[in-house]
């Protein structure tokens, strides 16, 4: 199984991969040609700003992949040491005459040392700043003696498929090659992150191309070469960039404060499905259904509902579910925001307070099996009435109300839907319910009154959703 390549013949696999996305790993062609003769005047202008980065870290034996048809000779030693140095190559850009470098953070991951290499031949070295995973994006800075050349970055909001772009970077430690394309397509889910937000670009990058700069045609930067993808290793012409706007949101929090802070508003959100959308008379699929609302956070301050479709945040579309957390994540910390949701059909604005996101996880235990049950044939569910008993084997707080599933009939819709023992319902319809027998009393309700199908309110492991099941 092949998969994501991070740096210097490093592959991470997904064993559910049908095709294999690796950093700036295998050659691909520029499908385009150059837009006009002043790309020559473009490229001269803004190569002495795009640099090489080597870098130098200890590498154990037992670290060493296996080799795959993307490994270059000498990726893998034959015998290797116990502790042995390995070497690892990429691309960055200068953004400030003082020397402060942007580039992928795989590409310095666990370096010891980092060489920055400029077109004129100098070399320094360069110290981090900081660094975001979760975005890929590192931040160094090296000490010149004179001002650097450097580029701006630009405003990515604005691209459109079919605009042109320029790659400048250090493919296979070539250095300052240039490449064009246009770009494929915007808003790319790559599956890399919970902020995936990239261009699609054919512009050729290869191997040592992360982290290198992808330019529009007045020389500014939209975006930051981070991944192509193919099938075996053969050119495809498919490339992926992060956008500007989330290089401005990352490296200005960087420079400022050393660290990265994400916007919050405590709520839980899932996608809008067809049947959801049947289920709650929406007219269209975009948007971010709220499926919980934290009790006094910024969401719940606002009036937020669970049950609300969120369309736009801060002046910005939400198209899809994960529009949301990606736009709010990048939204100033204490700021107030207008919100746009839908509610019962009906449009409304709020304003929410942005708060400050705690990414720490929480340890949901493990789910003991329920003793008794109510059969709903309709749903294909069995349902376990709460008690103290059942609330504390489940760990639920001692206000919690609802009905538990005990079993799911198999190949229902209610089993296709990713409802499971231990789920907690707390809604049919618009009603809340207390019981098991409260939630038959709510679907026979519906279905005398005429209804195809029936929306459900259900936490899972403390996270809740909707799942709008047949009435059958």
């Amino acid at each position: 199984m092949k998969g994501w390549r991070m740096r210097g013949g490093r592959v991470l696999s997904f064993a559910a991969a049908l095709i294999v996305m690796i950093s700036a790993a295998v050659t691909l062609p520029a499908f385009a040609r150059a837009p006009s003769p002043e790309l020559a005047d473009l490229a001269v202008r803004l190569s002495p700003a795009v640099v090489n980065i080597s870098t130098t870290y200890m590498e154990s034996a037992g670290e060493a992949q296996p080799a795959s048809p993307f490994d270059l000779p000498g990726d893998v030693p034959d015998e290797p040491d116990p502790q042995e140095k390995a070497q690892s190559l990429g691309s960055g850009f200068v953004i400030d005459p003082k020397g402060v470098i942007v580039t992928n953070n795989h590409v310095i991951d666990k370096a010891d040392k980092i060489d920055v290499v400029f077109t004129d031949g100098t070399v320094l070295t360069a110290k981090v700043l900081g660094r975001d995973e979760k975005t890929d994006i590192a931040v160094l800075k090296v000490e010149p003696k004179a001002p650097l050349a450097h580029v701006a970055l630009g405003d990515s909001n604005h691209l459109r498929v079919g605009d042109w772009v320029v790659a400048i970077g250090n493919p296979f430690g070539l250095g300052g090659t240039v490449t064009v394309g246009i770009v494929s397509a915007l808003n790319r889910d790559i599956h890399a992150g919970n902020y995936d937000d990239f261009i699609q670009t054919d512009a050729a990058i290869n191997r040592g191309n992360s982290g290198g700069p992808l330019f529009n045609l007045d020389g500014e930067v939209v975006g930051m070469n981070t991944a192509i993808i193919s099938p075996s290793g053969e050119s495809v012409g498919i490339g992926f960039a992060t956008p500007a706007s989330t290089l401005k949101s990352i490296v200005g929090q960087i420079l400022k404060d050393g660290t990265i802070r994400r916007g919050w508003i405590g709520v839980r959100i899932q996608s809008v499905t067809p049947d959801l959308a049947a289920s709650m008379g929406l007219k269209d699929l975009h948007g971010a259904l709220i499926a919980g609302v934290t009790e006094k956070g910024p969401a719940s301050e606002a009036g937020m509902e669970t049950g609300d479709l969120v369309t736009g945040f801060d002046g910005r579309p939400v198209r899809e579910m994960r529009d949301l957390p990606r736009i709010v994540a990048e939204t100033t910390i204490g700021r107030s925001v207008s919100v746009d949701v839908i509610r019962k059909g009906r449009p409304r604005q709020l304003t929410v307070k942005v708060g400050l996101l705690d990414e720490s996880e929480k340890v949901v235990a493990e789910k003991p099996q329920p003793l008794q049950v109510l059969t709903i044939k309709t749903l294909g569910l069995d349902l376990l009435a709460l008690d103290e008993e059942m609330r504390e084997r489940f760990q639920l707080d001692e206000e919690a109300t609802g009905a538990l599933v005990s079993d799911v009939a198999p190949r229902s819709a209610a089993a296709d839907k990713g409802v499971k023992p231990g789920d907690l319902i707390v809604r049919v319809g618009q009603y809340e319910v207390a019981s098991p027998q409260d939630v038959s009393d709510r679907v026979n309700a519906e279905r005398k009154a005429g209804a195809t199908s029936v929306l459900l309110r259900v936490i899972t492991g403390g996270v809740a959703r909707f799942v709008a099941l047949p009435l059958e």
